[in-house]
Parts: structure tokens; C-alpha cells; sequence
């Protein structure tokens, strides 16, 4: 993004932020100041022209994701997708946050017939025309909405959507916690603004004082939400984040808030609104436990690396060139994408063997550890 595209996007979106602020009294909470930064119509990151996906900073991209780096995610994801449409009765795949759609292109390059509908939720309108023309061949079968359908019959595919969803940001200052929020100081730059809570992490750790971190509601009420309009269904979701006991370690004690813009990462989110992305690690705990409080089943759990290994990419990539097959190693790599990023699957009505585990969890699951 040149200095005048940013320029044209932060400036207005700013002064947007600015005057609901201004409504609210001088202070947002950050939770919705990222939804503000991220969302606002024509003006958000996820709603403005600016490109988001690509392999390298040359294209004007700020990061990557594994579709972008390989076709092999998706066809190796394919397997356990293929599975879930047997296991449901149903011929529909539902993928939140479709991106560039080259998932989407994937999944139904491999799963050909077995999939009748594909329904994409996406709520940026810049990305749904560059997923409309990437999937011209499957036009047919390829919808869109913006909300959330009414009956979910198939296989939900969530990749990187959780990560987006905005967080609320706690203090910890020895004694007490506190809501961290933002304000504007007299320049009218915006900054950051405690105000007294009686909202907590959900773990009793030993915090250290200056403790910023993240809780994540609105997720856990995504989950919810989608767990009342799932009839007989699978949700696979794939992201970065950890367990409960892992993402409150005292060494974490500044949160795990970034931005990505230009394929690096920075950690303020405050400056140059609109033109970066603002993600924080998903607490899987808090999936998990969400899901099971609404009906459903949490029906697998492990690493990206063995999820992908389990559906077949290592048979994969003995069929693809080396160049291919380089891409493709970062998916699995421990030190890559393959530990930090994990797999959860959540369902109701599943038919089978209730002693099988799903293909992508045969092999390594971590359900225990949630």
C-alpha cells in the first residue's frame, strides 16, 4: 500500500473511529475498536481495496496463509471434508472468511460431485469479487452471503477466521485488573486507556504485574451462534493459537496482539488504522468449552502438521515437484506452521462408528489437553 492509498483509508476511518468515540464518551473498549479498524464499511482492512493474501511482500500483500503457499492444503484437507459429507447426509460446504478463494477452488477441484453447494460467508465485499472471479468454473454451485444461514447441513471450514474476530484486552497491574481500551490524546492521536473490570482470564495463574492479555468473547459467542443453527454438521477450524494451559504462561505475559502488514509483523495496533491486520491467538480452551455448553461435540483436536499428515499430504507430496513440495514441507515443519497452527473439530449428528476417530485425528489427537 503506497503512503497516499494509506493515507486515503486511515484518515477517514480514523475520524470515524473519533466520533464514536466521541458518542461513547471518550473511550471505546478494544474489542470494539478492532472491529472498527477492521470491519467499517469500504474503510476496514477487510473492507477496503488494499490486497491482503499473497506469498511475498512484492505483490502488495501483508501475509500468507497455507492455501496461498500450497494447492496441497486444500487437497489434502479435502480428505477429512469428503469424509464429513458422508458422515453428515450432506452435499454443502460452508467456508467463513474465504479470502482470496483459493480454498475454496481446492476443495472443490478435489471433492468434484460430492460437494452440490458451496456457500461462502465472507463479510468484505472487495474479497468476495476476487473469490467470484477466481471461482468462475464452479459457478454454479459457488454461493455468497453475509450472515450466517439459518441451517447449517454439511461441513463448515473455517481457516484463519477465529484469529480476526475482535478480543478484549485486560491489565494487570499487581493488584487489580483492568479493562484496556483507547482514547485520544490532544494531538488527537489514538491511545491507550485502563478502566476498572470484573473481567478476568478464565485461568487462576500466577500474573505478573504490567500482564496484557487477551480474552475472547465474541469468538465464543460465534461458536455459539453457530452451534444453534448446526442440525446435522462439522466445523473444522484451523488457526494459530493454544490450549488453556498453554496460552496464560507467565512468558506470554504481553499477550499475543500483533499486526501484519508487508509480511512483518509490529505491535500496535493503533497506528495506521485500516491498513494492517490486527489478529490475536485463538484460545482453544474457550472453543472448545463453548461448543460443548451449546450442544456440541468436540470431536478432534490436534497439531496442523498431524492433521494434514493424517489426511494424506505426505502421499501427496511424493506426486508433486520439488518446488511444490518446499511450499508445502512449511505446512508440516514444526518451527513453520505445522505446531503453532491446530485443528478443532466440532459436531452434532454425526453417523459412523462412534469409536472411529475422524481421518485428520487418527493419529496425534490432543482433545485431552483442551
Amino acid at each position: 500500500m503506497t503512503e497516499s492509498e494509506a493515507g486515503s483509508v486511515s484518515a477517514p476511518l480514523g475520524a470515524r473511529i473519533r466520533a464514536e468515540m466521541d458518542a461513547a464518551g471518550g473511550w471505546l473498549p478494544f474489542d470494539r475498536f478492532m472491529a472498527l479498524a477492521l470491519y467499517t464499511p469500504d474503510l476496514g482492512y477487510y473492507a477496503n481495496a488494499h490486497p491482503k493474501l499473497g506469498r511475498m511482500p512484492a505483490d502488495g500483500s501483508d501475509f500468507v496463509t497455507a492455501p496461498e503457499m500450497s494447492p496441497l492444503f486444500g487437497q489434502a484437507l479435502a480428505a477429512q471434508v469428503r469424509e464429513g459429507l458422508v458422515a453428515t447426509g450432506g452435499q454443502t460446504v460452508y467456508e467463513f472468511g474465504a479470502g482470496s478463494g483459493a480454498l475454496a477452488e481446492q476443495l472443490l477441484q478435489a471433492l468434484g460431485d460430492a460437494v452440490q453447494r458451496y456457500i461462502i460467508v465472507d463479510l468484505s465485499g472487495t474479497l468476495r469479487a476476487r473469490q467470484a472471479e477466481r471461482l468462475k468454473p464452479f459457478a454454479p454451485r459457488v454461493a455468497w452471503c453475509d450472515t450466517l444461514p439459518d441451517e447449517l447441513h454439511g461441513v463448515i471450514v473455517g481457516n484463519e477466521v477465529l484469529d480476526a474476530m475482535p478480543v478484549q484486552l485486560l491489565h494487570f497491574d499487581g493488584g487489580q485488573w483492568s479493562e484496556r481500551g483507547v482514547a485520544v490524546d490532544a494531538a488527537g492521536a489514538f491511545v491507550w486507556a485502563d478502566r476498572p473490570t470484573s473481567a478476568r482470564p478464565p485461568v487462576d495463574a500466577p500474573f505478573v504485574p504490567g500482564t496484557v492479555t487477551e480474552i475472547h468473547p465474541q469468538a465464543q459467542a460465534f461458536i455459539r451462534t453457530l452451534a444453534g443453527r448446526m442440525t446435522r454438521a462439522l466445523a473444522l477450524f484451523i488457526d494459530y493459537g493454544f490450549p488453556e494451559a498453554e496460552y496464560w504462561l507467565p512468558q506470554r505475559h504481553m499477550g499475543t496482539l500483533v499486526c501484519h502488514r508487508a509480511h512483518r509483523v509490529d505491535a500496535d495496533p493503533l497506528a495506521d488504522v485500516g491498513t494492517k491486520d490486527i489478529t490475536a491467538h485463538v484460545d482453544f480452551t474457550g472453543v472448545a468449552l463453548a461448543a460443548q455448553e451449546a450442544g456440541l461435540e468436540v470431536v478432534g483436536y490436534t497439531s496442523q502438521a498431524r492433521f494434514l499428515i493424517n489426511c494424506g499430504i505426505v502421499d501427496l507430496m511424493a506426486q508433486a515437484g520439488v518446488a511444490e513440495r518446499a511450499m508445502a514441507q512449511k505446512l508440516i515443519t514444526e518451527h513453520e506452521m505445522g505446531e503453532l497452527f491446530k485443528v478443532v473439530a466440532l459436531a452434532r449428528g454425526l453417523e459412523g462408528p462412534a469409536d472411529q476417530p475422524l481421518v485428520g485425528f487418527r493419529e496425534g489427537d490432543r482433545t485431552h489437553r483442551l
